[in-house]
């Protein structure tokens, strides 16, 4: 940055220093033109008189006087453009100017003008021509090189000064450049909102803060998630461990052996049902899913869905209803399997006895839609953001009696962002909860 900020400088210096040249070097030669234009024409004026007077004559012993300037270019031409007299060469050796711009402005205007190399001399000249009464013309021509020597006699000066100007906006740069680079370095990015520093660096901080803390709820989470695993396996695994060591040591009657494996089995049912969970939970993390997609039948998913868990439903004497249409997206069928059954499985597991649990399936303005509707136990609502985490349970002390592995809405979070799918949640106390599946779209890449 520094590096950056002391060429940036340096380059503005140059381009300054080759502006003000040109800039300086322009104003001074059109300021010198305007100047040679009145003198050429004063003079001009001056000769007219005298030749009015003496003729040739004056210009001969013009020409000779001392002092005389070699500069200056003095062409008498008649009416006809042939040239009467010239100051710096025979007047028979030069060609008719009654073509020339200057000489014709001026036997048609009274004066005329221009700048062009002579043929003659091969220099820049400023040409000014003068009518006389008898219809002749007398034309004063000056060289321009002086103007231009001017122009290249600034240039060792702006160079001079390019100089210094350079060092000088280095040792500029580097204080600048370090009182700019002080307050970056000076940053506390742990508290970067703490910071007193430029405003430009406002949304930098604010970027820097928001992902400050989406690191520590991360960190947060895999703290969490490491202590609610490290729990849900131990669970069972003391259970089984209980269990097995009580029937090795003989300390269960031969009747109640059934049981006692039954037990073992169930907790060992638990134990793989977490691990599968904990399996398709990573997966969808690191979005390793292999599955490819295929077109889904969704009303038809969900009766096969419904008729899995009746037995389940059964037991609690819920009453599963399953309405709608047929509606076919295209998506990965294992997954939305596992996202459907895993909402309709906790409408019922958390429903009153007697209870019913809603299903419906269709097409909307917005795209297909599935709702889960049930007369449970409801979500308060301040846990109504929290229901999605990892292990999460409204209520710790029931988590029991109700069963699962606290991984069934993570798996229908990430399988909804897997397809896009907008996940509502409505619930009360005591009425039901309602979970509604919006899909935003078929399923199909564009």
């Amino acid at each position: 940055m520094r590096n950056k900020i002391q060429k940036s400088m340096g380059m503005v210096s140059i381009i300054t220093l080759a502006i003000s040249y040109l800039a300086l070097t322009g104003i001074v030669y059109y300021q010198t033109l305007n100047i040679l234009k009145e003198e050429v024409r004063q003079e001009a004026v001056y000769i007219q008189t005298a030749i009015g007077t003496t003729g040739v004559p004056y210009l001969e012993k013009l020409k000779t006087m001392d002092g005389a300037d070699k500069t200056t270019r003095i062409t008498w031409v008649d009416e006809d453009g042939e040239v009467i007299y010239d100051s710096q060469d025979d007047a028979q050796n030069l060609d008719n100017h009654s073509s020339r711009p200057e000489v014709k402005a001026a036997v048609s205007d009274g004066t005329g003008e221009d700048i062009r190399v002579s043929d003659t001399v091969g220099q820049q000249m400023y040409y000014y021509a003068l009518r006389l009464d008898k219809g002749q013309v007398l034309r004063i021509s000056k060289t321009m090189d002086s103007m231009t020597q001017t122009a290249m006699g600034m240039l060792p000066l702006f160079l001079v000064i390019g100089l210094l100007m350079m060092i000088l906006s280095w040792r500029l740069s580097k204080w600048q450049t370090g009182k700019i680079i002080e307050p970056i370095n000076r940053l506390d990015i742990g508290k970067p909102l703490d910071n007193e520093t430029y405003e430009e660096l406002g949304p930098l901080l604010i970027a820097i803060d928001r992902q400050n803390k989406e690191k520590d709820a991360i960190a947060q989470m895999r703290k969490e998630f490491s202590a609610n695993v490290s729990h849900e396996l131990k669970t069972p695994l003391t259970s089984i461990s209980g269990y097995a060591e009580i029937m090795q040591n003989g300390l269960v009657r031969p009747e109640d052996i059934p049981e006692f494996s039954g037990r073992i089995y169930k907790e060992a049912r638990r134990l793989i049902t977490l691990v599968e969970d904990i399996i398709k939970i990573s997966k969808l993390d690191e979005e390793s899913v292999e599955l490819e997609k295929e077109e889904v039948d969704l009303y038809g998913l969900a009766r096969e869905i419904s008729s899995r868990l009746s037995m389940q439903a059964e037991e609690r004497n819920i009453r599963v209803q399953v309405t709608g249409e047929t509606v076919v997206y295209f998506g990965i069928r294992q997954i939305l399997d596992e996202m459907i059954y895993n909402i309709l499985e906790n409408a019922i597991k958390y429903n009153v006895k007697n209870g019913v649990a809603n299903v419906w399936v269709g097409n909307t303005l917005n795209g297909p839609k599935i709702v889960i509707e049930d007369t449970g136990i409801g979500i308060p609502g301040e846990h109504k953001e929290r229901i999605f985490e990892r292990f999460y349970r409204v209520d710790k002390s029931h988590s029991k009696e109700y069963g699962g592995t606290g991984l069934g809405l993570s798996i229908v979070k990430h399988g909804a962002l897997l397809h896009g799918i907008e996940v509502q949640v409505e619930s009360e106390v005591g009425v039901g909860t309602k979970i509604s599946l919006l899909f935003k779209s078929s399923g199909r890449s564009n």
